[in-house]
């Protein structure tokens, strides 16, 4: 597989991810403008089924930007898959970037945020998805610079790594609402809209679960070195 040539794309790239991230940390500060007026704290405040169907939907239009950018930035699988996680990253960081400049928050690394809705929300301080960002540059860079080997059991072995310590990472970010949800609810209100809403007026984030979260990073940069390892060997034949 030919490597990524072309600088020029990734500087472009790199300047829609940070509009992006402006873009999306200015509907953020529109609606802690109208629904908290005094600050962003937990638990949030209720929302009408519009508006909840409105954010819901206003995310998968994120994530099918940038799916989309990264089709038309890579040439083939592999390269699409991490100019998404790059763009992915860089919209993130500056996400948070712009919040800081502009309503002045969050107060420390270690404040929690609301960070997804989808399927269920997705909570933690905001340290966490930073250094999440961080890695997948990292992984994106690797993707995108690194040559391919053609050791198709040491490919698979590093990809089953990076994709099982994102699961746990997912899990470290549900772990905290979604033991709350299964405190008041049933377990299929896991599955319901519904009872999602409700239930987020009264949580209140609790423990972050760091462990799982520290593990899940663990096995994904084990992934990323063990790809590397493997592009720098292919690399030298």
């Amino acid at each position: 597989m030919p490597q990524y040539k072309s600088g020029n794309s990734l500087f472009y790239l790199t300047i829609f991810s940070i509009a992006m991230g402006y873009l999306e940390s200015a509907v953020v500060v529109y609606l802690r403008e109208i629904y908290y007026p005094s600050g962003f704290a937990f638990p949030v405040n209720p929302l009408s089924a519009k508006i909840g169907l409105t954010e819901v939907l206003r995310e998968t239009a994120t994530i099918l930007m940038l799916l989309s950018v990264g089709f038309l930035g890579g040439k083939n699988l592999r390269q699409r898959f991490a100019v998404f996680l790059y763009c992915f990253a860089v919209w993130d960081i500056f996400y948070y970037v712009f919040l800081k400049v502009l309503i002045r928050w969050p107060e420390s690394f270690l404040t929690w945020d609301l960070l997804f809705l989808i399927p269920v929300a997705w909570t933690g301080p905001v340290i966490a998805p930073l250094i999440v960002s961080a890695t997948m540059i990292l992984l994106a860079c690797i993707l995108l610079f690194s040559g391919e080997s053609h050791r198709s059991s040491g490919r698979r072995l590093s990809r089953a790594l990076v994709i099982s310590g994102a699961v746990l990472v997912f899990l470290s970010f549900i772990w905290d609402f979604s033991g709350h949800m299964l405190d008041h609810y049933p377990m299929a209100s896991l599955f319901r809209a519904a009872d999602i809403g409700s239930a987020m007026h009264t949580y209140v984030p609790g423990r972050f679960n760091w462990w799982i979260f520290m593990a899940g990073e663990a096995v994904i940069l084990a992934g990323i070195y063990m790809l590397y390892s493997i592009s720098m060997k292919s690399s030298h034949k």
